[in-house]
């Protein structure tokens, strides 16, 4: 089959390079059309229990994560002419366009009982905006005597305030949500340049947006890079630009490719798939490198350039798509998660790889062709001193001194065994963040005056209608709610226990000392009250709206809504299981009542723990999609334990990095394993096929095959583990802390994999493999693997006469 592949690829190149060229335009329009996306809700599957629970809440009360918050700690706000610009910007804010509406200090309502007509009015207490400081101080003692604002607007501590805009979702989830963010930031600068007053920007709109806007930054940045360094790299190795300008631009048309898919697919490029492209570079790189290396290898032998090229894609071609498909592994088991946004990861990176195969297989060939054979200069690269004296001191350790080999590798894996023992489970809201960055300054703001921004929810279900108006329910919430205000990473709860507080205090002229629960004898007028001002005509409808989010239309189900410190995953499980549930239960048990905890802080700690547990199964996954492609290849049982067990090594001592460098263990730096391990199984299955070949040739003399195959195999594994090496590393600049986690982390696994594959693996087949034949099977589908080409070649059956005599190649045929 190769063998007709690299005629048909010859000749009818130019018609192949123009089937690629309006594939590539195809994909291009399409990638025009790519969305950014940062949705927390990927992270656990739409058939987890929380999850639908989490949808429904949302259905019976709405989004619990589409606030932007504004904050400020200024005395000089309450200056008049500060404040009169807080006023106009509020109120400019509340016309932009996706934003359903703007609470701030310059908006409060004062709610107060209309005897007359049995009701609830409430006015705004800023009804226009004041003409001296006196009146401003005189209104803002008013805003401070209403307890309902405190914790929520204003901290009672600190005196900082905010602004809250609700966000329209339809905006949020879509390509429209950048630019409702900037009109905001806009009018935003706009105030702090006036005023000189500093704000701070938080909740999951603002976070989703900083984060949106930073993958795509750091997706465009990192895949140039990634072509810039990958390019320097084959310049250096090759030393012709040729061999620099056609590879980089095979994987700048797989880059198109991978765009376009997403699109294709229906997906959005969230924190993950944005990594795609530079990971693409990375990945493809080394098929071209691997190409041009066979290529001027063999073009030296044979001095004929279309034989070189031809013999290229049949003696390497089936290997290296079994060393991208090994690769693809690494990404395909994330495929068969239900976790979305590793479904997408997943799905796009596989498919891209084996584009990145094909285009590889296409183009290279086919310009190479073309273009002018390599000088005798560009050919030096194959006699590398250096890269020479290194496979030459592996050669030694392993042929004399394997004990030392062993002994340091049983050593190397008791400190990684430590160090994994030290890694520990974490994660954050916006943990891939740096800590100096504006978010996470801006989130510390937060935290300390209103005890954070992020969304908790809780549902109380009274199994009755109307079973809310019951006053011994509201008192089991209200207990509840006073327990939850005792806890320091919290902030003060909003319930419907909340709003009947309010209009007690209301009931008594604003008295604050009457902000509590209406007893049995205020209860009926209060709820009659309350009843009437819905269609009262004035701001009191507005308020019964808001007052319709805590509590089902049927006054069954109420909701408990309060704002949590991003504490970290550890934190959140010990708050809630040793303090908040335990109290919960308490209160509730016996009560006739459920109450649940919800809202996209649980659902995203939860899918952070889902995530880990995934990834563990996708590893094990791994290795055995990894095993069973070793062992199609070599039809050996045996094999499959000599390539897996130094990977595992790999891991190992990668694991143990993590702990000794105190990276946690999260999704972001969970999946790197997995990746790994398809990367670096691509060396096991280089060096166990050129053995296998060279056992052979030799009549099986283990030592004499292991001393070839690390002076042969070892120059293009070490070539691609170096391509790898310095294309990862460049993630370690990244600002998020799991890419550069990823850098970090898969460019040690690359340096690792060195001396599994190259010292580690070829010690234990000396030790272990007696050239008995054990890894000999003539029905295997690899029967060969060419990389020095030690025996004789038949080309009669490339036909490249009748080639020439057909017209499709004019050039020097002789064999």
């Amino acid at each position: 089959m190769w063998e007709q592949l690299a005629l048909f690829i010859i000749r009818f190149r130019i018609s192949l390079i123009a089937v690629l060229a309006v594939i590539t335009v195809f994909m291009a329009w399409k990638a025009k059309d790519v969305e950014m996306t940062y949705d927390f809700a990927q992270v656990v599957s739409p058939n987890d229990p929380d999850m639908i629970y989490f949808q429904d809440f949302k259905k019976t009360f709405g989004e619990d994560g589409n606030v932007l918050v504004v904050g400020l700690q200024d005395s000089s706000v309450y200056k008049l002419s500060n404040f009169n610009e807080l006023r106009i910007l509020t109120d400019t804010l509340a016309k932009v366009e996706g934003v359903n509406g703007v609470l701030s200090v310059s908006k409060l309502l004062n709610i107060s009982k209309d005897t007359a007509n049995n009701s609830f009015k409430a006015t705004p207490i800023f009804k226009t905006a004041p003409r001296t400081q006196a009146e401003l101080d005189s209104l803002m003692r008013v805003v401070n005597s209403v307890e309902f604002y405190k914790g929520q607007l204003i901290s009672p501590v600190t005196g900082a305030t905010l602004l809250a805009l609700t966000m329209d979702p339809k905006y949020l989830n879509s390509s429209r949500r950048q630019a409702v963010m900037n009109n905001i930031l806009g009018f935003t600068k706009q105030f702090e340049q006036k005023t000189k007053i500093k704000l701070h920007y938080a909740g999951l709109p603002y976070v989703r947006s900083t984060m949106t806007s930073k993958v795509a930054s750091e997706m465009k940045f990192f895949t140039l890079l990634a072509m810039a360094v990958t390019g320097l790299t084959l310049l250096v190795f090759f030393r012709t630009w040729s061999a620099v300008v056609f590879p980089l631009i095979v994987v700048g048309v797989t880059v198109v490719w991978c765009i376009g898919s997403i699109v294709l697919l229906g997906f959005k490029i969230n924190l993950l798939t944005g990594l795609i492209p530079s990971i693409i570079v990375v990945i493809g790189i080394p098929n071209c490198t691997y190409l041009l290396s066979r290529y001027h290898y063999d073009y030296r032998k044979s001095g004929n350039q279309m034989l070189a090229m031809t013999r290229v894609i049949r003696k390497i071609g089936l290997v290296t798509l079994m060393n991208n498909m090994t690769t693809a592994v690494g990404f395909i088991v994330f495929a068969f998660t239900d976790i979305s946004i590793l479904y997408q990861f997943g799905l796009v990176a596989t498919i891209n790889i084996f584009a990145a195969f094909f285009i590889s297989f296409i183009l290279i060939p086919a310009v190479f062709s073309m273009l002018p054979p390599p000088t005798a200069k560009q050919l030096e690269h194959l006699d590398a001193k250096p890269l020479t004296k290194l496979l030459e001191f592996f050669d030694y350790l392993v042929l004399h001194r394997r004990p030392t080999v062993y002994v340091a590798a049983l050593v190397m894996v008791a400190g990684a065994a430590f160090g994994i023992s030290r890694i520990e489970s974490v994660s954050y809201m916006v943990d891939d963040l740096p800590k100096k960055s504006s978010v996470n300054a801006d989130l510390a703001f937060f935290e300390s005056h209103f005890n954070g921004v992020m969304p908790l929810e809780f549902e109380v279900d009274t199994h009755k209608k109307r079973g809310l108006l019951k006053l011994k329910n509201l008192e089991k919430i209200d207990q509840f709610e006073k327990f939850l205000r005792t806890q320091p990473e919290l902030s003060p709860p909003v319930s419907l226990v909340t709003f009947l507080k309010a209009s007690t205090q209301a009931f008594y002229n604003g008295d604050p000392k009457f902000f509590r629960l209406p007893d049995n004898s205020e209860r009926p007028y209060i709820l009659s009250a309350l009843a009437n001002s819905r269609g009262a005509g004035n701001e009191a409808g507005m308020n019964s709206k808001l007052l319709r989010s805590f509590a089902d239309s049927t006054g069954q189900k109420a909701r408990i809504s309060l704002k949590i410190a991003d504490i970290g995953s550890q934190n959140l499980d010990s708050l809630m299981n040793k303090r908040i549930l335990p109290e919960m239960n308490r209160i509730f048990t016996g009560s006739g009542m459920d109450i649940r905890p919800t809202g996209t802080t649980i659902i995203f700690t939860k899918g952070n723990e889902y995530i880990i547990h995934t990834l563990r199964e996708s590893l094990f996954l791994a290795f055995g999609l990894v095993g069973l492609v070793v062992l199609i290849l070599f039809r050996s049982a045996r094999t499959v334990l000599f390539a897996l067990i130094p990977n595992a090594v790999t891991l190992i001592l990668t694991a143990g990095i993590m702990g000794f460098f105190n990276i946690p263990l999260k999704p972001s730096t969970a999946l790197i394993f997995v990746i790994a391990l398809g990367i670096d199984g691509d060396n096991s299955i280089h060096l166990l096929a050129k053995f296998r070949q060279e056992m052979a040739l030799n009549g099986h003399r283990v030592r004499q095959a292991v001393s070839v195959t690390l002076s042969e195999a070892g120059t293009s594994m070490i070539y691609t583990s170096i391509v790898l090496f310095v294309g990862f590393s460049i993630f370690a600049f990244s600002e998020f802390g799991g890419t550069k986690a990823l850098g970090l982390l898969m460019s040690a696994s690359l340096l690792i994999t060195n001396f599994s594959n190259l010292i580690l693996l070829p010690a234990m087949l000396i030790t272990f493999d007696h050239g008995r034949g054990n890894l000999i099977d003539n029905n295997a589908l690899i029967r060969h693997y060419d990389e020095s080409y030690h025996e004789e070649d038949d080309d009669a059956e490339l036909n490249l006469a009748r080639m020439k005599k057909e017209g499709d190649y004019a050039g020097d045929y002789t064999i």
